[in-house]
C-alpha cells in the first residue's frame, strides 16, 4: 500500500505583514494591561487562529505567579454562586479575580447557554473582575479544549486570583486537577452516600469539599459520609476492609500524590491528586443564604500556603506542564493526521478496502503515518 502513497497538496498559509503588525500592537497592549488585548488574545486562542503558537510563546514566557482554585462537582450543586461569593470576598479584601466559567455545548446545535454568565451577571460591572465563559465544543473532562491556555494568559495578564468553574458533568471531569492548584469538589446533601461517592474519580481529586446548600436536611451527615470515606481512602477508616474490588486505595494515593516522582516514561502523564500531608477539610456553605464564605476563603488560602510551603505547588506545576507538552503534541499530531486524511485521494479507497475486509486500519495506518510525519502542513518541515 505505501508504494500506492500519493502526497496530496499541501496548503499554505502565508500570513500578511498587516497581520504581524496586528500582533505586535497586540503583544504591547496586552503587556500595558489593557483588558481588551486580553480579551482578542482569548478569543485567538479559542478560534485556533494562524500565529497563536508564536502569539502564546511572547505572551507566556513568564512564571506562574496566580492562585488557581477549581471548583467542579455534580449540576445543580451550586458552583457559580460559590465561586460568586468568593469573588466578592476577594474583592472586598482589594483582589482582582478572573473567573473561567465552562458550560456545555449542545450535541444538536452545537451552541452553549452560557448560564454561568447569567448567574454571575451582578460580578460583570465590577471592574476589578474578569469573566469569560467558555464551551466544551464536544471536549472532555469537564474543561474546554483550550481552558487551559486561557488560564495561562490571565495568569500571565497579571490576576492574582483565578477560579475555574467546571461544567458540571459528574464522574469524568477530572481534568480541572491537572489545571488547578487547588481543586475544591462541591456537594449538596442530596448527592448521595459518601462512600458510594468514592467510587467516582472526582471524589479523588478534590483538595477541599464543600457541602453547600447545608441548610437542607441531611447536610450534617453528608459531611460525616465524606469524612468517612477520606478515612477509608487513607487507610484509618478500617484496616481489615479491602477498597472497592480489593484494591488499597491509601497505597494508591501515596504514589499518585503529588509529592511523589511520576514514571520517567509514562503512557499518558499523571493527574496530579492531594498530597497525602494535607488535611482535605470538609466544611458546609449556603451559598443561597450568604454563609461559609470566609470558612471557603480560609481554608483555599491554607491550601496555598500548605502548597508553597511544602513544595507541592511547584511539583504539581512540573506534573502540569509535563502532561501540556504531551497534550499538545498529542493535538497538533491528531490534527496534522486529520487534514492529511481529508485531503488525501486514497482515502475512500482505505475505507473501501477495511470495511470490505482485504485491508485493516492497522496496515492502512502503517503505511500512513510516515507520510504524516514526513512534513508539517504549517511549517514546510
Amino acid at each position: 500500500m505505501s508504494a500506492l502513497l500519493r502526497e496530496p497538496a499541501e496548503r499554505t498559509d502565508p500570513g500578511t505583514s498587516k497581520g504581524a503588525t496586528g500582533r505586535e500592537r497586540l503583544v504591547e497592549d496586552f503587556r500595558a494591561g489593557k483588558r481588551p488585548a486580553l480579551a482578542r488574545a482569548i478569543s485567538m486562542v479559542e478560534g485556533g487562529r494562524p500565529g497563536v503558537a508564536a502569539l502564546l510563546r511572547r505572551l507566556l514566557l513568564a512564571r506562574p505567579q496566580a492562585s488557581r482554585l477549581g471548583v467542579t462537582g455534580p449540576p445543580g450543586a451550586g458552583k457559580s454562586s460559590l465561586i460568586a461569593g468568593l469573588a466578592n470576598l476577594m474583592r472586598e479584601g482589594g483582589e482582582e479575580v478572573a473567573i473561567v466559567a465552562v458550560d456545555p455545548t449542545s450535541p444538536f446545535s452545537g451552541g452553549a447557554l452560557l448560564g454561568d454568565r447569567i448567574r454571575m451577571n451582578d460580578l460583570t460591572t465590577d471592574p476589578g473582575i474578569f469573566i469569560r465563559s467558555m464551551a466544551t465544543r464536544g471536549s472532555l473532562g469537564g474543561l474546554a479544549a483550550t481552558t487551559r491556555e486561557v488560564i495561562d494568559l490571565l495568569d500571565a495578564f497579571g490576576f492574582p486570583n483565578i477560579l475555574i468553574e467546571t461544567v458540571g458533568v459528574g464522574q469524568t471531569e477530572l481534568e480541572i486537577a491537572s489545571t488547578a492548584d487547588s481543586v475544591a469538589v462541591v456537594l449538596v446533601p442530596e448527592s448521595g452516600d459518601g462512600i458510594q461517592a468514592m467510587k467516582a474519580g472526582l471524589m479523588e481529586i478534590a483538595d477541599l469539599f464543600v457541602v453547600n446548600k447545608s441548610d437542607r436536611i441531611g447536610a450534617d451527615r453528608m459531611v460525616r459520609a465524606i469524612r468517612q470515606a477520606l478515612l477509608l481512602r487513607t487507610g484509618h477508616g478500617g484496616h481489615d476492609v479491602p477498597a472497592h474490588h480489593g484494591v488499597d486505595l491509601s497505597s494508591a494515593a501515596a504514589q499518585t500524590g503529588p509529592a511523589a516522582d511520576p514514571d520517567p516514561s509514562p503512557p499518558h502523564p499523571p493527574t496530579p491528586s492531594p498530597s497525602p500531608h494535607w488535611n482535605i477539610p470538609v466544611f458546609k456553605t449556603s451559598a443561597g443564604r450568604g454563609e461559609g464564605f470566609d470558612d471557603f476563603l480560609e481554608h483555599f488560602r491554607a491550601h496555598q500556603h500548605y502548597l508553597t510551603v511544602s513544595g507541592a505547588l511547584e511539583k504539581r506545576r512540573r506534573l502540569r506542564a509535563r502532561r501540556r507538552i504531551h497534550d499538545v503534541i498529542e493535538g497538533r499530531l491528531r490534527r496534522r493526521a486529520g487534514e492529511f486524511l481529508e485531503r488525501h485521494p486514497d482515502l475512500s479507497r482505505w475505507v473501501a478496502e477495511v470495511a470490505s475486509g482485504r485491508e485493516t486500519a492497522y496496515g492502512v495506518a502503517e503505511a500512513v503515518i510516515p507520510a504524516i510525519l514526513r512534513k508539517d502542513p504549517e511549517t514546510g518541515t
